[in-house]
């Protein structure tokens, strides 16, 4: 019996009803073709027709046919859904008008990325910290950012709302195949953590797609709202997503351990954390690629600002956490949850290989508060999304690692995000300057 054939009897044994066809835009933003189960199999074979112009990022209105060939890997049913509309969804590749795999799809990037580790000898492993908001609806149902609980880092709530959807979230993820390894309340009012066990870095992204779909779902049948923007209230911490990552070889060992070397990090770990602060500027964009996202990138909530690696310290760009042997592992900190995962992990994997490639030997580790260390000497990361689109428009490196259409395509989205957003004039500015001014 072939792949196909599994499927399609999954999906008459269920009885699917429905079949989500999904993709990303290069923002990261989910979308989707929804067919009736009983067109499964045509869709398969022929893909699903649909207007590339209306996505971002993709086309041009005069080259906008294109088509979702689904991944038949990364099919899952949606346990939320009910009887009468059951619904599975396939995770789809994107060809163009001419058959071709298409150069703007995200998937296609860290696909590319990935066969580029295997050339070396290496599988690319990721585990994301995924972090969000729970803020209630008022009466009308509209969204507020009225966090639901006032809890802290690690507290124990009481079983409010939230605190029953971030379990409840869990269990639906856990079931799904997704080995969920924590959650937790984070720092924040009303902000939550669910932590994935690492995976490929291709099943990884496919998940934190499905993951955000989860968890809004759940949040919406208890009447809150799940947020990932990473600096929803002012003061207090935002969301991030840590990414940990390794490297293994075809045995399944990894590459990041060596019993001999200082720390039990092995000279290839050493290698990859060059590359990864090499480049720190020039994929910032993309790893933290809203005006939002430098709102929390600023020093005194735990998100990175220097370019820097540390063991423990959590103020540093890169930490190598606790565990060694297989458990061997670096953790990125300024990639956010509003971001795409499949570009996100792309550029940290193209980053970390060309730190191998060019025996990038990092500074030495950092490992008190940077923040407390006046004239520390250590580049920063970019200050603003202005700031890190120039830094991107310049790097030939991040621009063969995404490929001509996505980098000009993000930079010209992007580009005009940030001078909207210049051009505003904040509650802020007026109550502060125009009595004084």
């Amino acid at each position: 019996m072939t792949e196909k054939d599994d499927i399609l009897e999954e999906v008459e044994r269920e009885g699917i009803k429905f079949i989500e066809m999904q993709f990303m835009d290069i923002l990261g933003r989910v979308k989707s073709v929804s067919i009736p189960a009983k067109q499964l199999e045509k869709a398969i074979d022929d893909g699903v027709l649909f207007d590339g112009s209306s996505i971002a990022g993709y086309a041009t209105i005069d080259e906008s046919d294109m088509r979702a060939y689904p991944d038949l890997n990364a099919f899952h049913i949606f346990p939320w859904s009910g009887e009468r509309t059951k619904t599975a969804g396939l995770i789809c590749n994107i060809h163009d008008s001419t058959g071709n795999r298409f150069d703007g799809d995200p998937r296609y990037v860290l696909e590319r990325a990935m066969k580029d580790a295997e050339k070396m000898g290496f599988r690319f492993n990721t585990g994301p910290e995924f972090e969000f908001f729970l803020f209630r609806l008022n009466e009308k149902g509209e969204i507020t950012a009225r966090p639901d609980d006032y809890g802290g880092y690690f507290d124990l709530t009481a079983e409010d709302r939230a605190e029953q959807v971030r379990k409840e979230s869990a269990l639906i993820l856990d079931g799904m195949g997704f080995n969920v390894e924590t959650t937790h309340h984070e720092v924040a009012p009303g902000q939550h953590e669910i932590d994935l066990r690492y995976a490929d870095a291709m099943t990884s992204a496919d998940r934190v797609m499905i993951l955000e779909f989860a968890i809004k779902t759940v949040a919406m049948k208890h009447r809150l709202f799940a947020s990932f923007m990473p600096k929803p209230i002012y003061g207090v911490n935002g969301n991030g997503m840590h990414v940990h990552q390794s490297l293994e070889d075809f045995n399944g060992r990894n590459a990041f351990y060596d019993e001999n070397a200082l720390g039990g990090l092995s000279q290839t770990a050493r290698y990859y954390i060059g590359g990864l602060l090499e480049h720190a500027q020039e994929n910032c964009a993309i790893l933290a690629s809203w005006v939002n996202s430098y709102k929390r990138l600023i020093p005194g909530y735990e998100a990175p600002v220097y370019i820097s690696w540390a063991h423990l310290n959590r103020s540093a760009l890169i930490r190598v956490p606790a565990g060694r042997g297989q458990s061997t592992r670096l953790e990125v900190r300024n990639p956010d949850p509003a971001g795409n995962p499949y570009l996100q992990f792309a550029v940290l994997l193209a980053s970390g290989l060309d730190g191998i490639k060019r025996e990038i030997e990092p500074p030495a580790s950092v490992e008190g508060n940077i923040f407390k260390r006046k004239d520390n000497g250590i580049e920063t990361l970019p200050g603003n999304l202005g700031h890190a689109l120039s830094y991107l428009e310049k790097s030939e490196f991040m621009r063969n690692v995404l490929g001509d259409h996505i980098t000009d395509h993000f930079l010209h989205v992007k580009h005009k995000e940030w001078n909207e957003y210049r051009a505003q004039v904040t509650d802020w500015e007026v109550k502060t300057f125009l009595s004084i001014l």
